[in-house]
């Protein structure tokens, strides 16, 4: 086996299948020419096998436009990873590229140490197999861990969300913009193509059953028969329906003779019947966003377009070449307020939780006045902070390039004017934003940025300068952002470790001393949980306290909070009771057509967790200067530092197991931030689940008296239900908390003895001898610890790898 083939097999995760490769003589060339029986033969499990399938046809298609382009005569001779449409008149706004001094040197010293690392994994493959060995591939093989932003992005149909991403990513032609008759209808996912040089769309559709065609046929034959007025929320069900029915069917549906779930109808999108993910790929951002818009956009008047697939549309995922700004970053184009349908909705507010930093993003003549901004922003506080783990919201007001136009003034005079208008917009945003409580608690005003952006004039130029128009501001942002100074430290972090193990192991006469200081860590370790568990019980014994006043609050309060929503100021009984109906038919969650949004349980959850809210941050929050639990796990420490200059001889093994308890935190609090999610929305969920029997009875009613009899109950079942209801979220609550906390200690204590026991307690003559990989990659080590370290005032007891020559 070639140095290509142990690459690729690196680069794509396949580490355990270089045997194989190399045992079957595969180089280079006959890399290219496998075929599916050859991959079925070398590689046994299903998962690889389509993983590497999927890569080496990449990879292909790849080499043959590469090769294309070399014979073209418009090729382009610029350099490499340029796009040849870009200097033919091409679309591409320009970007700011990620600092050229800092990122060329770490990602150098990044590929060299991967290339060790798969070298140094390929000689284990070919030593003894021991628990040393295998334990040694398993922390290889997870070094490769991609760390990945999200930013989210909110705001209505014409406020410039397209143009505003286009432009920050250098994309003028990416996202469809400019019909203000059309809306875009599903989540739109925007990261790097990492795989070749085309534009790529993933398509995920949702599932046949989600569809719930026989549910909408069904409503409109209800609709039909029933010889009542129909307005409202009736009126905007049964227009979404024709709606719906229209985009994928054209006039079909109307026909009862049609079957329409037959195949026929689905014969651009076969991959929603059999339910698989569709891929598209272009050449140009142009090509693609053309082909994209029947996925995703609904209203539009393309008459060309005979069927629209976005009803069948769960996510869009865009893939984009050559760009720096998206490598650890993805920007999420987010329909406002959720959606009508529960599997899109639900994917909503999972996205929603798992962004990093969410643009807001209005209109600047109406950043104040438009009340959709302000209700998502309301809506989302909860499920982005204490449900999630967003740490920044920045307000971008677009579109601040416009002026009323006079015939004498000067570029100057536009320029000043614009700029004292956009000031004057910021502060107003400002103020706004600081008379919203139920946001807030969750976001301080260090976390609210205001942004006042004009993509047109970041790319034409008539009257801004570039940093005028807050482009490069929001660019640099995402910059920082995706840094890639962490991976890289981690990586070379991480395989410094292994090296000094493997290292370490090859020392044969410091047996004793390995002795001596096992039973030092060990002892460091038992007190390390200790004060660990202790200090994780005494914040969940705060907490419980808060808990348990805040059940009797609840209490207390949600007969009144039930009474606003059954009983709306301003809203009467006739136009309501529609729009309680819908909530009943849908277990207590209604959106409108509108998007305003009727969420029973919320407002029955909300009586509780508005108490807790600011005990339940001190404990998770989303600042990342901030750390889970009250800092518990962070002070975690087997001492290894302070080892060493006890036990010089096995310094290598504690260096090991240094780096080794680093990455065990980081792993923790990923960990630690998911189960946060799932704790505070048990709150939510134990809600819904003692509020269904309820529905299904109010479901029954009919006739005269509808709404009062589903008021009725609806307020009986809550007045009876209420205290054991609250109880039940409070108990599930605190046993998710109990729980977490029992994983993390045992966590902690599993990996640290594993990796104790592995490099102090286990022989292994059958290592390589990896001294000179271990020098290389400590000198990657010292010199990306070096800008880190000169942040912080404490002196390291030693410099990692200091003597690595001296020891063995």
């Amino acid at each position: 086996m070639d140095d290509f083939v142990r690459k690729k097999l690196s680069e794509w995760g396949l580490w355990a299948w270089m045997k194989t490769f190399r045992d079957q003589g595969i180089d280079e060339e006959s890399f290219y020419c496998l075929d599916d029986q050859d991959i079925d033969n070398l590689i046994t499990e299903d998962g690889p096998k389509a993983k590497f399938k999927q890569k080496l046809k990449l990879l292909k298609e790849h080499e043959k436009t590469t090769n294309a382009a070399q014979v073209s005569p418009l090729s382009n001779k610029t350099g490499k990873g340029k796009r040849v449409l870009e200097h033919q008149g091409g679309t591409s706004i320009p970007t700011k590229k990620l600092r050229p001094d800092i990122t060329s040197q770490e990602k150098c010293m990044l590929s060299e140490a991967k290339k060790i690392m798969a070298c140094v994994y390929e000689k284990l493959l070919y030593g003894d197999t021991t628990m040393l060995n295998a334990f040694l591939k398993k922390k290889i093989c997870d070094l490769k861990m991609e760390r990945r932003e999200m930013v989210g992005v909110f705001g209505r149909t014409g406020a410039g969300k397209s143009s505003l991403i286009n432009a920050v990513i250098g994309e003028k032609d990416l996202l469809s913009s400019g019909d203000l008759s059309a809306c875009t209808t599903v989540i739109i996912k925007v990261e790097a193509n990492k795989e070749n040089h085309k534009y790529e769309a993933e398509i995920e559709f949702i599932t046949k059953e989600e569809w719930e065609l026989k549910q909408i046929l069904l409503y409109l034959t209800t609709f039909f028969e029933d010889t009542s007025d129909h307005e409202g929320e009736d009126a905007d069900d049964y227009d979404d329906a024709v709606e719906m029915l229209s985009a994928v069917y054209g006039e079909d549906w109307r026909s009862y003779e049609t079957n329409l779930m037959d195949k026929l109808h689905f014969r651009e999108i076969p991959e929603f019947l059999n339910s698989k993910k569709k891929t598209l790929t272009c050449e140009t951002a142009k090509e693609l966003s053309a082909k994209l818009v029947k996925y995703t956009r609904c209203g539009s008047k393309d008459e060309e377009i005979k069927r629209w697939f976005w009803p069948l549309v769960k996510c869009v995922t865009i893939r984009v070449p050559d760009n720096d700004l998206l490598q650890h970053i993805t920007l999420v184009d987010l329909p406002g307020n959720g959606d009508r349908n529960k599997s899109r909705d639900s994917m909503w507010k999972e996205v929603v939780g798992n962004c990093s930093t969410v643009w807001i993003v209005t209109d600047i003549n109406r950043s104040v006045s438009e009340k959709e901004s302000w209700e998502i922003l309301k809506r989302a506080s909860s499920i982005m902070g204490n449900g999630g783990q967003c740490q920044q919201i920045h307000f971008i007001c677009t579109k601040a390039d416009k002026i009323t136009k006079t015939k004498n003034c000067s570029a100057d005079g536009v320029r000043a004017y614009i700029c004292k208008r956009n000031m004057q917009a910021k502060e107003e945003v400002r103020r706004e934003f600081r008379k919203l409580k139920e946001v807030k608690k969750y976001f301080s005003d260090e976390c609210f940025k205001v942004f006042t952006v004009s993509s047109t004039e970041f790319q034409e130029k008539q009257w801004l300068e570039p940093a005028d128009t807050e482009v490069p501001e929001l660019q640099e942002f995402l910059q920082n952002l995706n840094d890639c100074h962490s991976e890289t430290l981690n990586y070379v972090s991480g395989a410094y470790g292994i090296l000094s193990l493997i290292q370490g192991a090859n020392c044969r006469e410091v047996a004793d001393k390995k002795a001596e200081v096992c039973t030092d860590l060990e002892k460091n370790l038992k007190s390390g949980l200790k004060k660990v568990s202790e200090s994780m019980l005494k914040t969940i014994d705060a907490f419980e306290v808060c808990l348990i006043e805040a059940v009797e609050e609840a209490k207390s309060s949600c007969e009144s909070a039930l009474k606003s929503f059954l009983k709306p100021e301003g809203v009467t009984g006739s136009g309501f009771h529609q729009t309680l109906k819908c909530v009943v038919k849908n277990n207590g969650v209604f959106k409108t057509r509108k998007g305003e949004n009727h969420n029973l349980n919320e407002t029955l959850a909300s009586c509780l967790s508005e108490n807790i809210d600011e005990e339940f941050m001190k404990i998770f929050p989303n600042e990342s200067k901030s750390e889970p639990f009250r800092g518990a796990i962070g002070s975690f420490s087997l001492h290894a530092e302070a080892l060493v200059e006890k036990y010089r001889d096995v310094q290598l093994q504690l260096e090991f197991l240094r780096t080794e308890e680093v990455k065990m935190k980081t792993k923790l609090n990923k960990t630690i931030r998911e189960r946060k999610k799932e704790i505070y929305s048990s709150l939510m969920t134990t809600v819904e689940e003692n509020m269904k029997a309820c529905y299904k009875d109010a479901q029954q009613c009919e006739g005269k008296g509808l709404l009062k009899n589903m008021r009725n109950i609806i307020e009986q079942h809550v007045r009876a239900k209420k205290d054991g209801m609250f109880e039940k979220a409070k108990d599930e609550m605190l046993s998710k908390l109990r729980d977490l906390r029992v994983d993390i200690l045992n966590t902690l204590e599993d990996i640290i003895l594993e990796a104790i026991e592995l490099s102090l307690r286990t022989d292994d003559d059958s290592l390589p001898d990896v001294k000179k990989e271990l020098e290389t990659v400590t000198k990657y080590y010292n010199e990306l610890k070096k800008n880190t370290d000169q942040e912080r005032s404490p002196t390291r007891a030693h410099q990692p790898g200091q003597s690595v020559a001296q020891v063995c």
